[in-house]
């Protein structure tokens, strides 16, 4: 606790809170240098930590220019995810503050999901599950398809993307896929072949996205993708929902040129989990509110399977998470994985 100071975290569980006292209230006085919190970091009371050395956060706080304006004091930013596009990396980068990710902690629990999601739409269980729940134990309109011998397109092959291939292997697929740095070693030892972009998207019978996403990779896939997909294909997003065009996923999906999709992601889905900001008009611009109800229209498309951002949401996952942003902090800065650097960006 010497090393970095007061520290505050946010959009914690109890179960979090718990273990973060026994990691870090190892002496006498130390009450005062940790404040634990549900609620998100956000300007209303950012002010109320202008003390404190350190934030920890989840993905539903966005720290920004002003929110770090009224943090003089902060030197560290530990977020509890891998990804940090909720950060101002750049404005954390000039003022000097650092910010740590977990860089792995859960490509087994995120490819798990993805695949939950792909045996949803293949055999229709949601469809079925609700029909049987009412008493109808009727087939008509729930024949599904093989995995065996169809095309698995790969956006990604980064750790979560492996594990993806991993499991495909198991259901027999034949994979395909992109990453702009293609690694070899990996496609020999998990017996699939790299493509070009354009390739896979359009050979692909389900599409996975497991990338990044950045100024390069938004809306990666868009009119002029979906236009170029093999008719009928499931597309699967468990990574950011800036990556896909929304407007353009929707008219995919009522043409037919998609026959579903499964997303763990949205594009602004912070308004989207709270569908009260539009009615109150805290939508802040009218490209988010046109996202905003983009996403509503997709929540009510038969062919569309939306869960809340929950891939990661495993006991153990969630418990490498915490051990992890655990060693950030007490290792600060030696032993944290920082994405930023003093001297500059590191990313």
């Amino acid at each position: 606790m010497d090393g970095i100071g007061k520290i505050a975290f946010f959009e914690l569980e109890g179960w979090e809170e718990e273990t973060l006292k026994g990691a870090f209230l190892e002496g006498a006085g130390e009450e005062g240098k940790l404040s634990y919190s549900k609620e998100k970091l956000t300007e209303e009371n950012a002010g109320d930590f202008s003390a404190f050395s350190a934030v920890s956060v989840f993905i539903y706080s966005k720290i920004d220019k002003p929110i770090l304006d009224l943090l003089p004091n902060l030197r560290l930013i530990a977020t509890r995810s891998t990804g940090f596009d909720h950060i101002d990396i750049s404005e954390c980068e000039r003022r000097g503050i650092s910010v740590a990710n977990v860089p792995s902690y859960g490509e087994n629990t995120v490819a798990e999901h993805t695949f939950a999601l792909i045996l949803a739409l293949s055999r229709k269980i949601p469809k079925a599950h609700e029909r049987t729940r009412i008493g109808d134990f009727s087939i008509e309109g729930l024949r599904g398809f093989d995995l065996k011998g169809k095309t698995l397109g790969v956006l990604g092959t980064g750790k979560i993307g492996a594990h993806v291939i991993r499991i495909a292997n198991g259901f027999e697929m034949q994979v395909k896929a992109y990453d702009p740095f293609p690694n070899e070693r990996l496609s020999k030892d998990l017996g699939f072949s790299y493509s070009g972009f354009e390739d896979v998207v359009s050979s692909s019978d389900i599409l996975t996205l497991h990338i990044p996403h950045n100024e390069k990779t938004h809306h990666i896939l868009s009119e002029k993708e979906f236009g170029k997909m093999k008719e009928g294909a499931v597309l699967i997003n468990t990574s950011r929902g800036g990556l896909i065009e929304t407007g353009a996923l929707i008219r995919a999906l009522s043409d037919g040129r998609l026959s579903g999709a499964g997303l763990d992601v949205l594009e602004e889905e912070g308004t989207v989990r709270e569908e009260r900001e539009i009615l109150l008009k805290r939508v802040e611009t009218p490209e988010a509110l046109r996202i905003a109800l983009e996403n509503h229209l997709l929540l009510g498309m038969k062919n569309v399977l939306i869960t809340p951002h929950n891939a990661f949401n495993s006991k153990e996952a969630l418990g490498r998470i915490l051990e992890k942003t655990i060693e950030n902090l007490k290792g600060f800065p030696d032993k944290s994985a920082l994405v930023t650097k003093k001297a500059g960006l590191n990313v």
